[in-house]
């Protein structure tokens, strides 16, 4: 039996699904006389129970009460190439003035650093930078390789790595972005980012996808 004691409405929403699925939400709505608005809290229990599946623009499947609800399944599933963005790299002999104005100018919280070969040497964060800044020193003449963190105290993921356990990393370093790399045996080779917003956007993704 389910643990999920489900209401007259919700029992007339499942029977409508069985009946004609796959269906969507404003169709449903139209048969109960009730606004797409009213009934998006009983679609949001059905389908996170596992009662219904939800496809983007095609509408709900009878499912079934699955033994897994699906949501968790498919949050386990997302991975951070789905997501990730593109980074913003700097050489490491770029002087610490430049490389404020070069994040200003990419509207972004973090540089990555690398070296003649391309490959990933140190991480530069607008605390780094402010930092540096604060003082009588000539920015022009202090190259960020002098400042920024390196090697092996940076925190990376791969793309094939889970979105979780890369939010984890962000959350226990307390920083804003992953560098995703592509791992050789000369060096780390940078490919791309993952910030907080691509966290972000996955989990409104996955919430569209299961029509919360």
């Amino acid at each position: 039996m389910s643990p999920i004691e489900l209401n007259k409405r919700q029992d007339a929403i499942l029977q409508i699904v069985k009946e004609n699925g796959p269906i969507t939400g404003e169709q449903i709505a139209e048969r109960l006389n009730l606004t797409r608005a009213t009934l998006r809290p009983d679609l949001a229990i059905l389908t996170m129970a596992g009662f219904l599946d939800a496809r983007p623009r095609v509408g709900y499947f009878y499912a079934g009460k699955k033994s897994v609800v699906s949501l968790t399944e498919s949050m386990m599933n997302l991975k951070v190439k789905d997501f990730q963005s593109m980074p913003v790299v700097v050489s490491e002999n770029m002087t610490v003035y430049d490389a404020i104005c070069h994040m200003f100018l990419e509207d972004v919280g973090t540089l990555f650093v690398v070296d003649k070969d391309s490959f990933l040497q140190g991480v530069l964060s607008r605390k780094d930078l402010l930092r540096t800044s604060i003082g009588s020193q000539d920015l022009n003449k202090i190259p960020v390789h002098i400042i920024m963190t390196r090697m092996p105290n940076i925190a990376y993921c791969t793309k094939y790595e889970s979105l979780i356990l890369a939010a984890n990393k962000l959350i226990e370093r307390e920083i804003d972005s992953l560098p995703v790399v592509h791992e050789t045996e000369e060096g780390l080779e940078i490919i791309g980012r993952l910030t907080k917003t691509n966290i972000t956007k996955a989990f409104i993704s996955l919430a569209e996808t299961h029509d919360l």
